[in-house]
């Protein structure tokens, strides 16, 4: 039998467990509660704003059963509304708020602080061939997820 700590999965579950506790701990020292989806959804709504739940989960490839969760969240931290869209009265789309924001750029540099910690290991060469290298594996996969990354146009 292999080793598990030559295995990818175990590998991976490992480093995600690791960069999640670094996450946490940097946005706690600023005095937030935030999770890395949390803190996803803010910045693609920022970048996006007015989309819809949906289209939010494809962005941050989170399962669209479950994105609702995140959001109540949010919306309950007062850092995002709903506001029916102006296209289709059914529709809720997303926003942030003055507060949501104001707390996406301010744990910005903790964020980056934290990537940078996450990637601590190794050399400033390796770190971006790190990088490249798992969005390839990850693209390489992206369909076999149960919410798989979806571009918008």
């Amino acid at each position: 039998m292999t080793d598990v700590n030559t295995m990818p999965g175990h590998l991976i579950r490992r480093y995600h467990q690791a960069s999640v506790a670094i996450f946490h701990a940097r946005v706690a020292e600023l005095g937030y509660d935030l999770t890395p989806v949390q803190y996803a959804a803010l910045a693609k709504i920022e970048a996006q704003p007015g989309i819809d739940q949906a289209t939010l989960a494809g962005l941050i490839a989170y399962d669209r059963t479950t994105i609702g969760g995140v959001v109540d969240r949010l919306v309950q931290k007062t850092y995002l509304v709903r506001e029916v869209s102006a296209t289709d009265r059914r529709a809720r789309v997303l926003k942030l708020t003055e507060l949501g924001v104001t707390t996406l750029h301010r744990l910005g540099p903790a964020v980056e602080e934290a990537q940078q910690t996450m990637l601590s290991g190794l050399e400033p060469g390796e770190q971006a061939e790190f990088v490249r290298l798992l969005q390839k594996a990850t693209a390489g996969v992206n369909q076999m997820s149960r919410a798989p990354l979806k571009e918008t146009d």
